[in-house]
């Protein structure tokens, strides 16, 4: 019984979290907002990030340079698409660009219940990996591999782990909370 692939489970967790906090909007430009957004190009479905160039030259403005031109409308349409996102691609026939609104005081209430329930999800995911651990050390026990002294102080790691986790989670959570509600 080792707790070192526990270990990485819940920091997996956690950073799987951190890259889902990107994808909600601050009202501020960021090439991660995109990030998900698959466009068909060439017959094929295909991320965004693999067809352009994605830069943000201004704060409320991202920019997409496509590799192929013929791939514009694919691109504008595929992001317009994108209901969640709610944005609104214009293109040149050279480069699109996508106008990110300031969010209003709805929106933001709205983007921080978001972050919430996703930092429920990550907690959810934090215990059941703590349940599968403790259980792991129990059959262990069980089975008379380790003695109850390691139990013990494998299950200890196991919570300080977990406590570390939800710290980090916690901390991430707060601190896109309070990048969605600055105005």
């Amino acid at each position: 019984m080792n707790t070192a692939t526990y270990t990485t489970k819940f920091q997996n967790c956690v950073e799987h979290f951190r890259e889902e906090l990107k994808k909600l909007r601050t009202g501020r430009a960021h090439p991660s907002m995109l990030d998900g957004i698959m466009v068909e190009v060439y017959g094929t479905q295909m991320p965004l990030n693999q067809v352009s160039t994605i830069t943000t030259p201004e704060a409320q403005l991202i920019q997409i340079s496509p590799f192929d031109i013929g791939n514009i409308g694919a691109i504008t349409s595929s992001i317009r698409d994108n209901q969640s996102l709610g944005l609104n691609p214009m293109d040149d026939g050279r480069v699109v660009r996508v106008p990110v609104p300031a969010l209003t005081e709805e929106r933001r209430k709205d983007l921080a219940k978001q972050s919430s329930s996703k930092l429920e999800e990550c907690m959810i995911a934090l215990r059941s990996i703590r349940h599968e651990a403790l259980d792991a050390i129990n059959k262990s026990k069980k089975d008379k591999e380790i003695g109850e002294d390691d139990g013990k102080r494998l299950i200890v790691q196991i919570e300080e782990e977990m406590g570390k986790a939800r710290q980090s989670a916690e901390a991430s959570a707060k601190s896109k909370e309070q990048e969605i509600m600055t105005v």
